[in-house]
């Protein structure tokens, strides 16, 4: 159940710098805020993998984050009415956002993998919350 818990602080913890980078881009440094909220909602996803499946090995949540980060980017090639009025609210956009950009392929890879190896450090160190 610790295990659980310490996967759900640390997917708010990110969700909130990943919202701050973004609110705050103005004040940060241009590559920051340029390249560092596509990486760190990314690395959320990591993280809510697993918490959803804390017993699965890393390396599903690691291939489920890109597997899912790819698909909705790739997702926002389809331009509907129906999907842009969904990606045009808050909610819609955070999740499924606006359009395709090929260098998000390699912010998601790059949060997912820094998540991972987080994640892997802390697991070796044997300060697993397990």
């Amino acid at each position: 159940m610790m295990t659980r818990m310490y996967y759900l602080v640390t997917v708010l913890i990110v969700m909130i710098l990943g919202i701050s980078s973004r609110s705050f881009a103005e004040s940060l440094p241009v590559f920051v805020s340029s390249h560092f909220g596509d990486a760190l909602w990314a690395g959320m996803i990591y993280f809510g993998f697993r918490f959803l499946w804390v017993h699965a090995s890393l390396r599903r949540a690691l291939a489920l984050s890109l597997i899912f980060c790819f698909a909705i980017e790739f997702s926002q090639l389809y331009q509907a009415g129906w999907i842009n009025d969904i990606r045009s609210t808050l909610l819609g956009g955070l999740i499924l956002g606006k359009g395709f950009l090929a260098v998000d392929l390699i912010r998601y890879s790059a949060g997912i993998l820094i998540s991972y190896g987080a994640d892997w450090y802390v697991r070796m160190k044997g300060s697993d919350p397990i």
